[in-house]
């Protein structure tokens, strides 16, 4: 996909922190999404839509937009904005609590916040699996930590985290955390290449948390951390 067609999207405000969108951008060029109109996507943690938007332009697919801090009328206004309000569904939801029927969704999205919900064994397995279609996919990009310092999160994070360190890990305890089961045919990760362009467009946005970042961007964010990337396949011929 090219990043160009959503620049005027991409914003201080829609932004929460590095470029959503360049991550997203990455893992739909890797793992490109065969999709139609009556396919339903569930963009999990979407924040202010940004990605929400990009799944349904690059897919044509129905997208559900789920946040828990954003709610689902403030998104509303945003899609119907953009001109995608039909196509969008807002709803704000925690991810462990989600109501959707079982096998819902061809695709399941999360970008930058599957970290904060889903750091626990089983979690995947027990309250994301079942809404995924049979050879459904699943894709995901979070901030972690590179796997040379797998373990030292807190260590070495704390400065700029807090109590928060936690949340990152590397790529491979993120596939040890997706774990096995028979519905699940393949899992993949790794440290994707997105992470200084993602960075770049954060840490030039004008709002208090990028400000913030700046600081630790050099001693800490760029030695020690990377963006995840997680690929999950569904296991199943039949896409209906």
């Amino acid at each position: 996909m090219n990043i160009v067609n959503y620049k005027k999207y991409i914003s201080a405000e829609t932004m929460m922190g590095p470029n959503s969108v360049r991550i997203l951008a990455e893992l739909l060029d890797k793992y490109p999404l065969q999709l139609v109109s009556n396919d339903m996507v569930l963009d999990l943690g979407c924040g202010t839509g940004l990605t929400s938007l990009v799944i349904a332009k690059e897919t044509g697919a129905r997208v559900f937009a789920n946040d828990l801090w954003i709610s689902a009328e403030e998104n509303g206004k945003r899609f119907a904005k953009w001109g995608v309000g039909e196509q969008i569904t807002p709803i704000c939801e925690d991810a462990s609590n989600l109501h959707f029927a079982k096998k819902q969704f061809r695709a399941l999205i999360s970008i930058d916040s599957y970290h904060y919900f889903a750091g626990s064994m089983g979690f995947f397995q027990e309250k994301i699996l079942p809404f995924i279609k049979d050879a459904g996919e699943v894709l995901i990009g979070i901030p972690g930590l590179k796997d040379e310092y797998a373990g030292r999160a807190e260590e070495l994070l704390s400065d700029w985290l807090g109590d928060n360190a936690y949340m990152f890990k590397n790529p491979k305890l993120w596939k040890e955390l997706i774990g096995d089961n028979d519905r699940i045919e393949s899992v993949t990760t790794w440290e994707m290449d997105c992470f200084n362009g993602a960075w770049n467009d954060w840490l030039a946005a004008n709002k208090k948390f990028a400000l913030d970042d700046r600081k630790h961007f050099e001693t800490i964010i760029q030695p020690y951390t990377c963006f995840v990337g997680i690929y999950v396949k569904i296991a199943g011929g039949n896409m209906a």
